[in-house]
């Protein structure tokens, strides 16, 4: 199993937007001295807690910083930016980086995101997101063409030989994309499927994670395209520590357990995705607490404890590659965060493999 991080943040309102980016950069490099294998920076123009409005600002800052992982906007909300110009600021990301790159794409699921840029209905938003990829992919074979379409206009220029271009394509010639998805059928996973790009499932339980490789397998299928269980990236919450207890109680006590209580419950009960996090348990999603997260939600332990349990999540939802930690507000004290995901990468993620079935 590769470990990675997901950097939404989760990272209360109260912290400044340079103590965010400093945060945000610091945490990559560590991530690349640990032996992560992808860093994802997420993009959201309104969210109080998730206080990142442009990923590339922060992956460009860290292309120096870094040498060996992938960095990835998680995710770039194709329906609210020109795809043109995304295509290539993207592709010179690229060239920067040596091909240490994922474009994460999203639809955008905030309204107020949306209603920023003039969208008060986010229906058409998927159709937004296909049609903004395929102008992407265009432009990245540098080819004349001209695009007119339902919702954006673009196109790749001829060539002036009296004034010649830069090189505008990819590191490689190509992107490799993600796409998230957080509801059950989700219709942002079975995008992906169809398109050959990398699932990315936020965990809300063991069912709607088995549903997103159901829905993600079979629009795979139909397009004629395979399917790894390699390529399934999973969202989880994680802290390791020395014993069980102290890994616990500096996720409850930390920036985990304070995002947790101030921010996730309530987005869960949202989405209407909190029974899933329930699920199996006996409890009524109304009555979860942060001593049930620890338990049932959270992977919270020794590496011995971890890996166990990361064991038996395999073997649940029937194999992954990747799992995405998402990061939280360790700012005043680093120390244990970074040994946490230092643990999760060089002593945990190494022993965790697909389910034989999977393989």
């Amino acid at each position: 199993m590769h470990a990675a991080v997901f950097q939404t943040p989760f990272v209360p309102p109260t912290r400044s937007a340079r103590e965010v980016f400093k945060w945000a950069v610091d945490r990559a490099t560590v991530a690349d001295q640990v032996g992560c294998t992808e860093y994802w920076v997420g993009e959201h123009a309104t969210q109080s807690w998730e206080c990142i409005p442009n990923p590339e600002m922060v992956l460009s800052a860290c292309a120096l910083n870094t040498e060996n992982i992938i960095l990835a906007p998680g995710a770039h909300l194709l329906p609210y930016h020109n795809p043109a110009s995304l295509a290539i600021q993207i592709a010179w990301l690229t060239q920067i980086l040596e091909g240490r790159y994922i474009l994460g794409v999203g639809a955008g699921a905030y309204p107020a995101d949306g209603a920023l840029r003039g969208f008060n209905d986010l229906s058409k938003n998927h159709k937004m997101l296909s049609e903004a990829i395929e102008i992407m992919e265009r432009l990245w074979k540098g080819e004349p063409f001209r695009h007119e379409g339902e919702f954006f206009k673009a196109g790749f220029p001829e060539e002036d030989p009296s004034h010649p271009f830069r090189n505008m394509l990819p590191h490689g010639g190509k992107v490799r994309m993600g796409v998230t998805g957080l509801s059950a059928n989700s219709p942002s996973i079975r995008f992906a499927g169809a398109n050959g790009y990398l699932p990315l499932s936020v965990y809300s339980g063991i069912s709607f994670l088995k549903n997103h490789w159901k829905v993600y397998s079979e629009a795979a299928a139909v397009a004629g395209r395979p399917a790894e269980r390699e390529d399934h990236h999973v969202v989880r919450d994680v802290f390791v520590a020395e014993t069980d207890a102290e890994a616990k109680r500096l996720a409850k006590e930390g920036g985990m357990g304070k995002a947790w209580t101030e921010y996730l419950l309530p987005v869960y009960k949202q989405f209407g995705i909190i029974d899933g996090l329930a699920e199996g348990t006996g409890v009524n999603s109304a009555d979860i607490d942060l001593d049930f997260l620890a338990e049932h939600v959270w992977i919270c332990g020794s590496p011995d404890t971890v890996a166990a349990k990361f064991e038996e999540f395999q073997e649940g939802v029937g194999g992954f590659g990747t799992v995405m930690i998402y990061d939280y507000d360790y700012m005043d004290d680093p120390s244990p965060w970074n040994e946490s995901l230092r643990l999760l990468a060089q002593e945990v993620a190494p022993r965790v493999k697909l389910p034989s079935a999977a393989r």
